[in-house]
């Protein structure tokens, strides 16, 4: 397959199409230009640079197209592209020949970018030459088309949406945080959703593979029919660890901790030094807007977990707090069962602010389960009205549950609105 690609990349042959102008369309740019190949942009958002439109005429003008994970499968250009013969391979796929290192894949409902970003630093800390790489924002194209990357190592984070099409892409080991209800809107039920993120057990290397799987994974396996390799290491999701983590570390909250057991088990599985590992996760700071504690006002703390964009995430973060939590969520919905989220944070916060597309819906639910909850038009009225509300001792918890979309660029976007609100509103209070 590789030479035959190689001749689709000739600087003599078609130029090569991309789909999508973002962060994966630009690396994969990068790499097709070292490779010697012509690249043409296509993304339908009009970004300069990129062709606005892909017709028939233009089908015809490319053999290969390489395509983002923004791009659904059955994308109008992908079917038009399929149907003029063209190749159609996705970033991960492409990068896959040209990075000649071990590849380590990380995926998961929750805690993947925690986990991808930690192990990387942790072998680091080995010596190795490793790299962050994949759905964190930085693809593996980015490293690949170097003239020797054998002595590296990626480990790449995976979501459904890359994992889904993969065909060329291999990895070496494989771990895999969780399952839980989440991107119904792009795969129409659980099991399509699972099978999606399956196909990366599909891209297992053969020989000494590693599979390293929480327990909701292996469940959900077992429930949707298929059966884990031999070789597969179920971790238990349990909340107690046999480290004491410090203030500050990303593994002090509970919602993390599950991912420092899965990074321990590979790590045992590798016979790697443990105190390595050990004095890694002290030192592995909390990331922004991942469950952080902005401040506290008179007693009441303020947690921004804006990262928190699925009911999983939201309900993980709730029961880190024993005392009264002040909810702080809403936004647009991806699909999954709203009822049955709403009803379970209902019973066991104080109370709600709710934002967003989903604010509505949310509050009836809140309303029949008897609880309160209130519809704010900004996430400033929320936060401003849970200070008002909340009492020495509270905690006012920012975690979404949902998406950003619509009020928002990004979580990022979203969690530096939460921490200016809450940040403005303590300058206020102490007059400074």
């Amino acid at each position: 397959m590789k030479k035959a690609l190689e001749e689709l990349l000739s600087p003599l042959g078609p130029p090569v199409a991309i789909f999508g102008a973002g962060v994966s369309g630009r690396a994969v740019k990068e790499l097709l230009e070292r490779l010697g190949a012509n690249p043409v942009v296509y993304d339908e958002q009009g970004i300069e640079g990129a062709c606005q439109v892909f017709n028939q005429k233009h089908a015809r003008c490319h053999s290969l197209v390489v395509y983002s994970p923004g791009f659904h499968p059955h994308h109008p250009w992908l079917r038009l592209a399929r149907s003029s013969y063209c190749l159609c391979m996705s970033e991960l796929d492409l990068a896959s020949f040209y990075f000649q290192g071990e590849v380590i894949a990380v995926t998961g409902t929750n805690g993947k970018t925690t986990l991808t970003e930690f192990l990387a630093e942790a072998l680091k800390q080995l010596g190795r030459e490793a790299h962050a790489v994949g759905n964190n924002g930085w693809p593996l194209s980015s490293l690949a088309g170097a003239p020797d990357t054998r002595s590296q190592l990626a480990v790449c984070e995976v979501s459904s949406f890359q994992a889904e099409t993969l065909r060329h892409f291999r990895c070496h080991a494989l771990l895999w945080t969780n399952f839980q209800e989440d991107h119904l809107d792009r795969h129409p039920t659980m099991d399509r959703y699972f099978a999606a993120k399956w196909n990366l057990v599909n891209r297992l290397g053969k020989g000494k593979a590693l599979f390293v799987a929480g327990e909701s994974v292996a469940t959900a396996a077992l429930r949707f029919g298929l059966s884990v390799p031999s070789y597969t290491s179920i971790v238990p999701e349990e909340s107690e660890f046999p480290w004491p983590m410090p203030d500050g570390s990303a593994f002090a909250a509970g919602p993390q901790v599950p991912n420092l057991r899965l990074a321990r088990q590979f790590w045992k599985l590798k016979g790697l030094p443990e105190d390595i590992l050990q004095n890694c996760a002290e030192c592995f700071p909390s990331r922004k807007h991942r469950l952080n504690k902005v401040c506290e006002i008179d007693g009441v703390s303020f947690w921004n977990d804006s990262k928190a964009t699925n009911f999983a995430a939201a309900q993980a973060a709730l029961e880190s707090f024993a005392g009264p939590v002040h909810w702080i969520g809403g936004g647009w919905n991806g699909g999954g069962a709203l009822q049955s989220f709403a009803h379970q944070m209902a019973s066991k916060v104080k109370a709600a602010y709710l934002i967003g597309d989903t604010a509505q819906a949310l509050a009836r639910e809140f309303d029949l389960a008897s609880a309160t909850a209130t519809i704010f038009n900004s996430l400033k009225d929320a936060v401003t009205e849970a200070v008002r509300t909340a009492r020495r001792g509270d905690t006012i918890l920012f975690s979404p549950g949902f998406s950003s979309f619509g009020m928002f660029n990004n979580f990022i976007h979203r969690g530096n609105c939460f921490d200016k609100t809450v940040l403005d509103l303590k300058k206020i209070h102490t007059g400074s």
